[in-house]
């Protein structure tokens, strides 16, 4: 059989593509966006797994939309309107999934912000959008450039990452959250918010989703791979009704529904009277290890240059004029796993050299030696 001709231009994860040679013994991955496993709430989660043999009930088929007692705790935990559903999906990306093909026709335009999330990039890719990139500056999207383009195309859906933003850490500002919502509802832009990282935030006071300034024009994409465990692969699609049926509708085709046994135990994960704890814990660790990234950054690689991170999973490290994607293959051989910025972006020709290091799944004393074998490679090619 012939290649379908919208896979036919999507190119392989970067990320899934170094994973076997960034777990290759010797090897520190900065690479992805792991949380560390040492740190899943499998104490808490032991008792809800131990009842699981006691009820074949939640072993039967189940409703798409999700397990009930899972969503009647959504609803009441995310104070949910009245006019709008919850959708539980095999992991958000799913959820990003289902939007793109419910939503968005061949040749639709989406708006991104540049550099963004790659798995967003090969979904709205898959789906064959047109994507229009706009530049990110350090409180979230340039508003004027982002305007410009509602004003003057006809878009169907802007989706961003307002939260400890993956690739480059930034957290939108409070007023460009509001500016954002009004333009979504002024030029009627369905915005697409994906907070994956939203719950990992080290400093600061929590802002409000942008969501929350335009709740009947946005659809929110939840994770709990990021808090709970990525292997129960459990997320979640909110907004108004008419919106969340069409992903439903589709949900059916592609798996009939999500897996009723992990939904019964994030349940009583999310409900459990230690889950508060663990994400205080989980936080603290994750600040620390950020925290001593940035200074081995600091003191051993002063021709680079980063923004400070509140939260999230990872930080944007701006490199001196090179070959990004060469110094990131010879990283690798010198046993550090990294991100070059390139594979962040639509369009690859004019892209700034940097790198998206990760900072949650590696030790101090790893992230520390992973610094000094970035410096030798520094050395090399800048």
């Amino acid at each position: 059989m012939q290649l379908a001709t919208s896979l036919q231009q999507i190119q392989p994860s970067y990320i899934r593509e170094i994973l076997s040679a960034a777990s290759a013994p010797g090897v520190i991955s900065l690479a992805g966006g792991l949380p560390d496993d040492a740190t899943f709430p499998l104490q808490l989660m032991e008792q809800s797994f131990s009842e699981l043999a006691t009820n074949a009930k939640l072993f039967q088929y189940g409703n798409t939309a999700g397990y009930a007692p899972l969503l009647d705790y959504f609803k009441q935990d995310y104070q949910l309107p009245a006019s709008h559903d919850a959708l539980v999906c095999t992991g958000s990306q799913q959820g990003l999934d289902l939007i793109a093909r419910a939503f968005i026709n061949p040749g639709d335009t989406v708006v991104m912000e540049a550099p963004s999330y790659l798995g967003a990039l090969q979904v709205f890719g898959l789906a064959q959008a047109n994507i229009e990139s706009i530049a990110q500056r350090s409180d979230g999207p340039d508003l004027a450039e982002l305007e410009s383009c509602f004003a003057n195309k006809d878009i169907t859906l802007f989706y961003a990452v307002p939260d400890y933003h993956n690739p480059t850490g930034i957290c939108w500002s409070l007023e460009v959250r509001q500016k954002v919502a009004q333009l979504c509802q002024q030029y009627n832009v369905a915005f697409v918010e994906d907070v994956p990282y939203r719950e990992l935030r080290f400093s600061g006071e929590a802002l409000p989703l942008v969501s929350s300034f335009c709740p009947d024009n946005s659809l929110v994409l939840r994770s709990f791979s990021k808090i709970a465990t990525p292997g129960i692969r459990l997320g979640l699609v909110t907004g108004r009704s008419d919106w969340v049926a069409p992903l439903n509708t589709i949900k059916q085709g592609a798996d009939l529904h999500s897996s009723v046994p992990m939904q019964a135990v994030l349940l009583d994960l999310l409900s459990h009277e230690g889950f508060q704890s663990h994400l205080d814990n989980l936080t603290g660790l994750y600040q620390s290890r950020y925290l001593a990234l940035a200074k081995q950054i600091e003191m051993k690689l002063p021709q680079c240059q980063f923004d400070a991170v509140d939260g999230g999973m990872f930080l944007w490290l701006s490199l001196p004029k090179c070959d990004v994607y060469a110094l990131a293959q010879s990283a690798l051989e010198h046993g550090v796993a990294v991100v070059p910025s390139t594979v962040f972006y639509q369009e690859r020709g004019e892209v700034a050299p940097a790198l998206r290091l990760n900072f949650t799944n590696a030790t101090e004393d790893e992230l520390s030696d992973a610094v000094d074998r970035l410096a030798k490679v520094l050395q090399l090619h800048c």
